[in-house]
């Protein structure tokens, strides 16, 4: 009898590997889980795909077992692409710029976003909704997670600059999904195919469900959690969906698709729209003794619409202070000149103690002096305010690098540093609105405070849309660390939904949030989201266990740490 491996490379081109070294590899990403594949394929093309998703679909009956994990670069951070049955790795042969042209840009999954924006930028284009991890992201996982960061508040995440999918779906066969609008996506309700009854059974999901659905949508600008279904369409031209006031009917199944974490079908092409980048920037960066200053401090900063407004918090400004020659290797800067630069922060700190919260707002410009004219604006409007902050303007962007690297790198200085401890991202990607914070981040240290000896983190985040990222360090070999976390996570996540937040604002649900969906959205909810996962996918083949069907058991039991 042949091996899943063996049967598979009679119907594929690509690669088909089971070696020890790559099944160990594979069976971890960014994230607290590890579970070890049967194999791991590479496919040469979209067709390899279309045969080895026909390959499961006609063998799933038999081998209830099998199913399909597409994987890029692996950064994720929920363990959204491991599976214990086929992975699909696309960054080995799909991984080609297609075309970058006057506003957009095709590209296969596998790219990288690194070399992506090398391309664009030779023609002065730019897909902003890049993650922190922008030097080691593949655009397929962006897409998958819905990617966002630190110019999301202005440009929004990457699902706005996806225009349109090629992906295999259930069938077997590649099908290009898009927006379609008026009597073309009417044709498309009456075509008997399977893109029909696809168009038809979501139509029909949205448009029944119209009052669960805008009920259930979170109350943030910010969300990679569950499926958008509020995002997707207006099938009956009534206006229901967030994204229309009534008019033409229409559905856009690529957006169905971003944020989908792999679960409904696997991408081969993607078409993304792009922008024009301005070159020039000023950062005003405020430095707050006290949440409370959040009150007038964030709408005043929101009023004059930055293009970025992000934050790190008090153990992250000590961390950059401790290990500054380290941060000065990851600035390209000698120790002697980071040394001169920071003596404006020791001095702050020498004299009024380290700040509670450091904020970082941007502004950016064609023209330098613009910029920087923002920047000096917000700073008197600010002081105008009556509210008494410590406030400096990096005029440009080399003066603004120490900043931004300290937000960006501290947390990995921090993990280097400290031996026997690893990263644990569990309450990694919560949003709540703006406005909010100065009450909401009292609520949420006061919890952390309560693990302060179990584990070591650091708050950062984009404080502009109120997605915040506590990361924190832990002893794997703690005899409580299991207990810890499921306590710590249900805590954080109550406190969360209490604001009807979002557990994910950008890194997606995978194994370590999909437990938590019905306390979000409800039961009503999820129901749909199974219908959609059904409709998609009724086999059940693509990534199982993420955005439907898992409990915190299944979770649990995945974790890379000792029983």
């Amino acid at each position: 009898m042949k091996t899943l491996a063996e049967e598979l490379r009679g119907v594929v081109k690509g690669e088909v590997d089971e070696t020890p070294e790559t099944l160990e590899k594979f069976s971890r990403d960014t994230s607290l889980f590890k579970i070890r594949p049967k194999v791991v394929v590479r496919p040469a093309d979209a067709h390899d795909i279309e045969s080895l998703v026909s390959f499961v679909s006609e063998h799933k009956e038999s081998d209830p077992s099998l199913s399909i994990t597409a994987r890029a670069a692996g950064t994720d951070m929920s363990g959204g692409v491991l599976g214990e049955s086929i992975i699909l790795d696309t960054t080995a042969h799909l991984n080609r710029i297609i075309e970058v042209g006057e506003g957009y840009g095709i590209v296969e999954p596998g790219v990288y976003f690194r070399d992506f924006d090398a391309e664009t930028q030779k023609k002065g284009l730019e897909m902003p909704s890049y993650p922190a991890s922008r030097n080691i992201a593949a655009v397929g996982g962006m897409v998958a997670n819905d990617a966002g960061g630190e110019k999301t508040l202005k440009y929004g995440k990457t699902s706005r600059y996806v225009e349109e999918i090629d992906a295999v779906l259930a069938d077997g066969k590649v099908h290009t999904l898009r927006k379609l609008a008026g009597p073309e996506f009417t044709a498309k309700l009456g075509e008997q195919s399977f893109e029909g009854e696809l168009y038809r059974t979501v139509a029909g999901i949205v448009s029944k469900n119209r009052d669960v659905i805008l009920k259930a949508k979170p109350d943030v600008k910010k969300n990679s959690s569950g499926y958008a279904l509020w995002d997707i369409g207006d099938p009956d031209g009534k206006g229901g969906s967030s994204n229309g006031a009534g008019g033409a009917p229409w559905l856009d199944l690529a957006r169905l698709f971003a944020g989908s974490q792999g679960t409904l079908g696997i991408i081969t092409k993607i078409r993304f729209g792009l922008v024009k980048p301005k070159r020039h920037s000023s950062l005003l960066v405020i430095f707050l003794k006290d949440f409370k200053q959040l009150e007038t401090v964030v709408p005043k900063v929101l009023s004059f619409e930055p293009d970025s407004f992000e934050s790190y918090d008090n153990h992250t400004f000590t961390i950059a202070l401790k290990y500054f020659p380290e941060l000065a290797i990851q600035m390209k800067a000698g120790i002697i000149e980071l040394g001169f630069q920071l003596i404006p922060e020791m001095l702050m700190v020498l004299t009024g103690g380290v700040p509670r919260m450091v904020l970082l707002v941007e502004f950016r410009s064609d023209v330098q002096e613009e910029a920087l004219r923002k920047a000096n604006e917000l700073k008197a409007a600010i002081e105008a305010s009556g509210e008494h902050v410590r406030m400096r303007i990096a005029k440009d962007q080399k003066a603004s690098r120490k900043f931004w690297t300290i937000r960006r790198e501290s947390f990995n200085l921090l993990r280097k540093k400290i031996r026997g401890k690893r990263t644990a991202p569990f309450i990694d990607d919560f949003v709540v609105r703006p406005d909010y914070l100065p009450e909401f981040l009292p609520k949420l240290t006061a919890i952390l405070a309560e693990y302060q000896n179990d584990m070591t983190y650091t708050i950062a985040g984009h404080v502009g849309d109120g997605n915040l990222h506590v990361l924190p360090l832990i002893d794997p070999k703690h005899p409580r660390i299991r207990k810890i976390m499921s306590e710590l996570g249900h805590k954080v996540y109550d406190l969360v939904l209490s604001y009807r937040g979002s557990i994910s604002g950008e890194h997606n649900d995978g194994y370590i949030r999909t437990p938590y969906l019905e306390q979000m959205f409800g039961a009503e909810m999820v129901r749909l989201f199974r219908e959609v996962k059904k409709a998609f996918d009724p086999l059940g083949i693509f990534n199982p266990g993420k955005k439907v069907g898992a409990t915190f058991a299944d979770a649990e039991k995945h974790f890379d740490l000792p029983a």
